[in-house]
C-alpha cells in the first residue's frame, strides 16, 4: 500500500531482455565469510561514509560489517549470509563488468540468468544495466547485479540476500543503493534556488508530461491537482474513467487513494491532541485495553506516535488482511496484531506495518467516541473532524457509495500485458484495516487537505483549523529511511536534493496516488491514477514538479520512457516461465480444498483447461511455473495481484505454500 520514497527507484524502472539459458554455473555455496580478505570484517556501530576501491562513495549501514578483498567491498548484514558488493573493474560492456565483479566477489558463485534490464543515467552513472538471476521460492532469496560505469570504468553492485532480510532492512539497503555515487559527483541540490512561478507555460509543461506518461504507460484515468501561495492552479483529468467508454475523469472522480489515507488519519489524532483527548505520548493501552502484540514487552512501550511511525519494529504482515475473512470488520487488524512479533529493536529501524497503523485510527475514534463500534468510530472521527471541517465532501470509506457516479474503475495487466479491468472484490479487504489505507477521493478534496497543510493549519477564511504544533509534529522524524530522508506519522520527508518535501504513496489493486509538497515554498500537487502501471507515475511526478519549479535537470521523462518498454519486456519475460494452461499431471495432484488456520480456506475449482483458486471473494485461472529446484509454483493468474503458491507436503498432506518477505504461511488439504 505504501511507495518507497518518491525518487528511490527511478533507476530500476526500465526495459528488460531474457537471455534464455544464459548460465553463471552451478549453484551458490554461501561461504563468503569464510573467504579470504585483504582487510578484516568491521562492523560498523553508525552509518558511515566509505568509498569503494576506486574512490566512489557509499554509505555502509549501522550493524553491517565491511570487508575489503583486492576490488569488492563486501557488506553482510547482521543476520548473516545476505551480502551486498560493490566491485570496480576495468570492462569492455556491462556483461563483461558483471563477470568480473562475480570472480571478485564469489568466484564459485554461478545461476541461471533470468533477465537483463537497461536502465536510464542517473547521479553520474550511464550504461547502467541490471540482471536478476534465477531463484527458487523455497530459497527465499533474491539475487542481483547491477552495472553501472562512470567516465570508462564500472562498478557493480552484487544484492545477495534473503527475502526475510530485504523486507527488514529495506531502508538501509536503499540507503546503500541510493548513496553509491561516483568519485566526485556531487548531487543535484535545489538549496538556496529560486522556486518559480507555475504560470501558464509550466504547468503546460506538466499537463504534457502527464499525457506522455499516459500514452506510454497505458494508464487509462488520471486526475492531477497543484497548489500554489494557496491558489489552486491545476485540477483536471486526463483520460477515461472506464476503458471502453468515453466518460472522462475530472478533479472530482473518486480514486481509492490507499496509504494517503494514513497522513489523513494522523491528521484526525492531531485533533483530538488539541482537544485534549489524548497527546503524542499517551500509553496505547490506557485508551484502547484490547490493544496488544505478539511481544508483550514490546505492547507496552507503544505510544500513540508510534502506531503510524514505522518504527515499533514490527514488519509487513498484509497477508493476514489481504486473505482474511469475508466482510472482516476492524476487529481483525487488533487481532493480526496480537500474532505480530518485532524482528527489530523497538525504535532500532524502518519497518512499515499496516496493521498497526490501522489501529491508530481505531484508537482515535475510540477516544472520540467510546460508545460505538471501533471501525463506525473511527468513521465518524474521520467525518466530524477531517472531512467536515476540510470541506473534503466526497472522501468517504463507503465503497457502496464511492463506487457509485464519478469514479475511476481500476485496472492492471493481464499476463499478455494488457490493459485489464481489476476485480474490485480485490480491494475489499482493505476496510478492515481502512485507517492505514481505505479512503477514496478525489484531486480537489486532497487539495484542500495539502493547501492546509501548507499553510500550517490555516483554513483559506483564515480560521486555525489545528494548531500549528499538532500539526508539525507528524512530520517531525520518528525512523530515518535513508541519509536524508526520515518517516514522521503518517508521512515521509525528502531532503535530498536540498530542500524539503513532504510526501506519501499509496498502491491497491489498480490504483496508485501520490501527493507532495514543499513546506518552504508554499506549493503542493496530488496524483491520482487508476491503473497499476502507475506506479511509475508515482516516482516521476514529484520528479517532475521538481523539475518544472526550479528548472531542474532532466530525468522524469527518460525514466518514464524506460519503464514503458521495462513493462513489455517484464510481462514477456514472466509469461515465458508460465504454463497456460498447467500441465494436467500436476493440476491432477492438487487437493480440492485447502486450509490455513489464519487465512482461511482456497478451493482449488478444476475445469477442461486446466484450474482456478477461489479465495472466497475472487477466484483466477492458475498457471504454473517450474522453479530451478524441481519445485512447482502455482501462480493465481489475476490482474492487480497475482499470489504465488508454491506445492508441498508436510506429515503425509498436500500443502500449498505462500509466503510474504518475513513470513509464511501453509495451506494443507482438508475435506
Amino acid at each position: 500500500m505504501r511507495y518507497p520514497a518518491f525518487a528511490r527507484h527511478l533507476s530500476a524502472v526500465v526495459f528488460s531482455v531474457v537471455f534464455a539459458g544464459y548460465v553463471l554455473t552451478p549453484t551458490m555455496s554461501y561461504a563468503i565469510g569464510q573467504s579470504t580478505t585483504a582487510v578484516a570484517p568491521t562492523t560498523l556501530t553508525a552509518d558511515t561514509a566509505e568509498v569503494t576501491a576506486a574512490g566512489n562513495a557509499f554509505m555502509a549501514p549501522a550493524g553491517w560489517s565491511l570487508s575489503e578483498r583486492g576490488n569488492a567491498s563486501i557488506l553482510e548484514a547482521p543476520e548473516g549470509k545476505s551480502w551486498i558488493a560493490l566491485v570496480d573493474v576495468q570492462a569492455k560492456s556491462a556483461e563483461a563488468a558483471v563477470a568480473e565483479a562475480w570472480t571478485a566477489y564469489h568466484p564459485d558463485a554461478m545461476r541461471t540468468l533470468r533477465s537483463a534490464i537497461a536502465n536510464p543515467d542517473k547521479d553520474g552513472w550511464q550504461d547502467q544495466h541490471t540482471y536478476t538471476y534465477q531463484t527458487s521460492p523455497n530459497e527465499q532469496r533474491t539475487v542481483t547485479a547491477s552495472a553501472m560505469q562512470h567516465e570508462g570504468r564500472w562498478t557493480v553492485r552484487i544484492s545477495d540476500l534473503a527475502n526475510a532480510v530485504d523486507g527488514k532492512r529495506e531502508a538501509q539497503i536503499a540507503l546503500i543503493v541510493d548513496e553509491l555515487l561516483p568519485k566526485g559527483y556531487v548531487r543535484e541540490s535545489f538549496a538556496g534556488r529560486k522556486a518559480q512561478r507555475l504560470d501558464a507555460k509550466r504547468i503546460a509543461a506538466l499537463k504534457d508530461f502527464v499525457v506522455r506518461s499516459q500514452d506510454m504507460l497505458g494508464v487509462p484515468g488520471i486526475s492531477v491537482g497543484v497548489v500554489q501561495d494557496g491558489k489552486i492552479i491545476l485540477a483536471e483529468g486526463f483520460g477515461v474513467r472506464e476503458l471502453g467508454q468515453s466518460t472522462k475523469v475530472d478533479a472530482d472522480t473518486l480514486y481509492l487513494i490507499a496509504s494517503n489515507t494514513k497522513s489523513l488519519t494522523t491528521l484526525m489524532l492531531g485533533k483530538l491532541v488539541d482537544e485534549h483527548k489524548l497527546d503524542w505520548d499517551t500509553q496505547v493501552t490506557k485508551v484502547l485495553p484490547d490493544f496488544r502484540l505478539g511481544d508483550t514487552d514490546t505492547s507496552s512501550k507503544v505510544q500513540v506516535k508510534h502506531l503510524l511511525c514505522a518504527c515499533t519494529g514490527l514488519p509487513r504482515h498484509d497477508l493476514e488482511w489481504i486473505l482474511g475473512p469475508r466482510n472482516a470488520t476492524p476487529e481483525l487488524a487488533l487481532a493480526i496484531l496480537s500474532r505480530m512479533q518485532p524482528t527489530s529493536k523497538f525504535g532500532e529501524m524502518y519497518q512499515y506495518s499496516n496493521p498497526i497503523a490501522a489501529v491508530a485510527g481505531l484508537v482515535g475514534g475510540h477516544v472520540a467516541y467510546p460508545g460505538l463500534e471501533v471501525g463506525a468510530a473511527y468513521d465518524r472521527a474521520m467525518a466530524t473532524r477531517v472531512f467536515g471541517p476540510l470541506g473534503m465532501t466526497r472522501t468517504t470509506f463507503d465503497f457502496a457509495r464511492a463506487t457509485q457516479g464519478n469514479y475511476a474503475r481500476p485496472y492492471g495487466f493481464d499476463l499478455d500485458g494488457k490493459t485489464t479491468a481489476v476485480a474490485m472484490a480485490q480491494n475489499y479487504p482493505i476496510r478492515a484495516v481502512r485507517p492505514a489505507g481505505g479512503a477514496w477521493s478525489s484531486v480537489n478534496d486532497l487539495l484542500k487537505y495539502v493547501r492546509m497543510e501548507l499553510a500550517a493549519g490555516v483554513l483559506p477564511d483564515g480560521e486555525r483549523y489545528i494548531s500549528e504544533a499538532a500539526l508539525q509534529a507528524r512530520q517531525a522524524p520518528q525512523v530515518k529511511t535513508g541519509k536524508d530522508s526520515w518517516y514522521g506519522m503518517g508521512l515521509e520527508t525528502d531532503a535530498r536534493t536540498g530542500i524539503r518535501m513532504v510526501f506519501h504513496g499509496g498502491r491497491m489493486r489498480g490504483y496508485r496516488s501520490n501527493m507532495v509538497w514543499l513546506p518552504e515554498y508554499g506549493v503542493g500537487a496530488v496524483i491520482l491514477t487508476n491503473a497499476d502501471a502507475g506506479d511509475v507515475l508515482m516516482d516521476a511526478f514529484p520528479r517532475k514538479f521538481l523539475e518544472v519549479l526550479f528548472d531542474g535537470s532532466p530525468q522524469a521523462d527518460a525514466a518514464v520512457a524506460a519503464a514503458a518498454k521495462a513493462a513489455q519486456e517484464r510481462t514477456a519475460a514472466s509469461r515465458k516461465a508460465l504454463a497456460i494452461p498447467p500441465d494436467s499431471a500436476e493440476i491432477a495432484k492438487l487437493a480440492s480444498r485447502y486450509h490455513n488456520d489464519v487465512l482461511g480456506e482456497i478451493r482449488v475449482i478444476k475445469t477442461s483447461n486446466g484450474a482456478m483458486f477461489d479465495f472466497g471473494a475472487w477466484r483466477a485461472p492458475i498457471a504454473l511455473r517450474k522453479n530451478p529446484d524441481g519445485t512447482i509454483t502455482f501462480v493465481a493468474t489475476a490482474p492487480g495481484w497475482s499470489p504465488e503458491l508454491t506445492v508441498g507436503t508436510q506429515a503425509g498432506q498436500r500443502t500449498l505454500m505462500i509466503r510474504d518477505a518475513q513470513h509464511e504461511y501453509v495451506f494443507t488439504e482438508s475435506g
